[in-house]
């Protein structure tokens, strides 16, 4: 099975005040090598994660989050 979850959360982080990975990773309880990872797309969040972080920005999910089944990894 292929595909790549993208995610908006560097831009994210930028639009609200330059938030460092440490600080999201501090508000939404993952470690700052977590964020980087996931932010990366090298690791996928669990959904409780992904919720944490589009509410930290106050956006939907689908925001910060996109499938693409197309692409491979």
């Amino acid at each position: 099975m292929s595909g790549v979850i993208r995610n908006k959360i560097r831009t994210l982080r930028f639009l609200h005040g330059e938030m460092s990975q440490a600080e999201l990773g501090q508000r939404i309880g993952l470690t700052r090598q977590t964020v980087a990872a996931i932010e990366a797309g090298k690791y996928a969040p669990s959904l409780e994660a992904a919720f944490r972080i589009a509410d930290v920005f106050g956006v939907p999910l689908a925001e910060v989050f996109e499938w693409d089944a197309t692409a491979t990894v």
